[in-house]
């Protein structure tokens, strides 16, 4: 059974279309990568799936449940990681995962193992009790996904998570993401480096101009894109249209001669 089902997705801004009538199926179990250049309807999309951004128009179920009249119920049952941390830079971490405690009705006992074992894990123990405002943007990122993932939710959305992170709480998080994986959860995954993309997801999307231009694992993309590519950026960049990057590099190198 399929966690997340899309169908004729659209999201428009006024007269700008973001998301252009995309279909996608996501299956528990799995981390599911998005790729894209920038402006290809990544974040709006990660937005919508993690209940935070209505549609336009068309279809979006997740764990049986219509987004729309449910986005309260989603949000319950998933965790966002944005590209940038939304915190609260006036509270501490610790007010902070209290908070969503609160919020989430976590058990006492319940949060301070979840709080020991991820601030123990990403090393921040030592800035729990600091103002989030004070913190480095590297810290901040690890408070944002300790709160996301506080509340143990079914869903992960990350768009570009993990930016910021030193290499040891990069790995820490991927590694995370997997065991999650094995127990049944689902991982969104948006990022722009394509190594990690490679190794981590186990099924990607590239979405270009708003439409999905490719979807399957790394076999399945070579096979989309006719392409004898042997990496996830040559494949990428064939789905999204390479030969503009060949005249935009030729014309470059007539520039600089």
């Amino acid at each position: 059974m399929n966690t997340i089902e899309v169908t004729n997705l659209y999201k428009r801004y006024g007269t700008t279309t973001a998301l252009n009538g995309i279909s996608l199926s996501i299956a528990g179990g799995q981390i599911y990568g998005i790729l894209g250049p920038n402006g290809s309807g990544k974040t709006t999309l990660l937005k919508i799936l993690a209940g935070i951004l209505p549609p336009s128009s068309g279809e979006v179920v997740i764990d049986g449940m219509n987004l729309t009249g449910n986005s309260d119920n989603i949000k319950s049952i998933t965790g966002y990681i944005p590209e940038t941390p939304a915190l609260y830079e006036s509270l501490t971490p610790i007010e902070y995962f209290n908070f969503l405690a609160s919020v989430f009705k976590i058990e006492d006992s319940v949060l301070k193992e979840r709080i020991n074992a991820f601030s123990n894990a990403l090393e921040i123990g030592k800035y729990l009790n600091e103002f989030i405002g004070s913190l480095s943007f590297g810290t901040k990122q690890k408070v944002a996904i300790i709160g996301s993932l506080i509340h143990d939710p079914k869903i992960i959305v990350m768009d570009e998570g993990m930016n910021g992170l030193d290499p040891k709480s990069s790995k820490i998080i991927k590694e995370l993401l997997k065991d999650m994986t094995a127990k049944g959860k689902t991982v969104i995954f948006s990022t722009h480096i394509m190594e990690i993309a490679e190794t981590v997801c186990d099924t990607i999307s590239i979405l270009y101009n708003g439409n999905i231009a490719g979807t399957g694992n790394l076999d399945q993309l070579k096979s989309e894109a006719g392409s004898n590519n042997s990496d996830l950026e040559g494949v990428f960049l064939k789905l999204t249209g390479d030969e503009d990057l060949d005249n935009l590099l030729d014309s470059l190198r007539e520039s600089i001669k």
